[in-house]
């Protein structure tokens, strides 16, 4: 494996100047983060039939697992008391939100959580209805289906797999069987072009690569270490570097791009922050609210 932290000053030297430009039309990413979580209730049906709506190229969701072997579009592997009540309607306190741990229960006893009517308090614009966390397999079936029957484009999925080392067989599979069950989901109904695996977890992007070495590959980071220390960690060089919007720069963008890496940034939601991190010549962006994006993109 070549040593990038040995090259990345004099590449980043060789290619400051150097500023992809894209045709946003044909080329920019634009991706729905759980659908579009600022207008609709996250990682739902109803979300995700909106940011198609809204036109974006890729919809953006996460995965939780159930103790029947269900993959659940969830970013938290329980039912989280920001958003979730109970069968009855009841309050899900914080202290009480780990005992109802997705993995410990059957699909059917998720699917009677409402996690849309509650008032988020973080997205006072988001619609409010009574629904349920989604299998996998049927915002697949429903997107597919809405896409046909609107005669709209085909998008693509970038699905996060949800893991950490220390809650392995407690809240979710450890990532060899977490990721075998996701990649035969996904290989029944779609075609690998049009899929992204992405992971916090650098072990599920390991072993996505010497396991399944044709999917594509996107490495999620939050952490504040240069973008050589991160790719010299994950071993191998992902196809797309998706990191908190702040942490990146024009010299990043240009290093990553010399290295044929993609860069989309998360999550974007402020118009002065998109308009900024498209000048850095970003190849897409990961928002809770497209609508906003739409009013710039011309």
């Amino acid at each position: 494996m070549r040593n990038i932290t040995l090259f990345v000053c004099s590449i980043l030297m060789l290619t400051s100047c150097f500023s992809p430009k894209k045709s946003m039309k044909e080329s920019f990413d634009l991706q729905g983060h759980r659908g579009c979580r600022g207008l609709m209730p996250e990682n739902t049906i109803p979300a995700f039939i909106k940011a198609l709506d809204l036109g974006v190229t890729t919809l953006e969701m996460d995965l939780a697992v159930t103790k029947d072997h269900e993959l659940v579009v969830s970013h938290e592997p329980y039912m989280s008391a920001e958003m979730c009540l109970d069968s009855a309607g009841n309050e899900i306190t914080e202290a009480q939100q780990l005992q109802y741990n997705i993995y410990q229960m059957t699909y059917q006893e998720v699917a009677v959580f409402d996690c849309g009517s509650k008032v988020h308090a973080r997205f006072p614009e988001q619609q409010k209805m009574q629904v349920a966390k989604p299998r996998l397999m049927d915002v697949i079936d429903r997107v597919e289906s809405y896409l046909k029957t609107n005669n709209k484009p085909q998008v693509a999925y970038n699905i996060e797999i949800k893991s950490l080392p220390e809650t392995d067989d407690t809240f979710h599979p450890a990532p060899p069987h977490f990721s075998d069950l996701v990649f035969e989901t996904l290989d029944k109904k779609l075609d690998w072009n049009r899929v992204t695996i992405q992971s916090f977890d650098f072990r599920v992007l390991q072993y996505f690569h010497e396991r399944y070495p044709d999917v594509k590959l996107a490495l999620l980071i939050e952490n504040e270490l240069s973008v050589a220390e991160n790719l010299d960690s994950l071993g191998f060089t992902p196809d797309i570097y998706s990191c908190y919007f702040p942490l990146l720069s024009r010299e990043s963008v240009n290093f990553l791009h010399s290295q044929s890496i993609s860069v989309i940034p998360w999550t974007v939601n402020e118009v002065a922050d998109m308009k900024d991190v498209m000048k850095l010549g970003v190849d897409g962006l990961i928002t809770d609210y497209p609508d906003r994006f739409n009013s710039i993109k011309n």
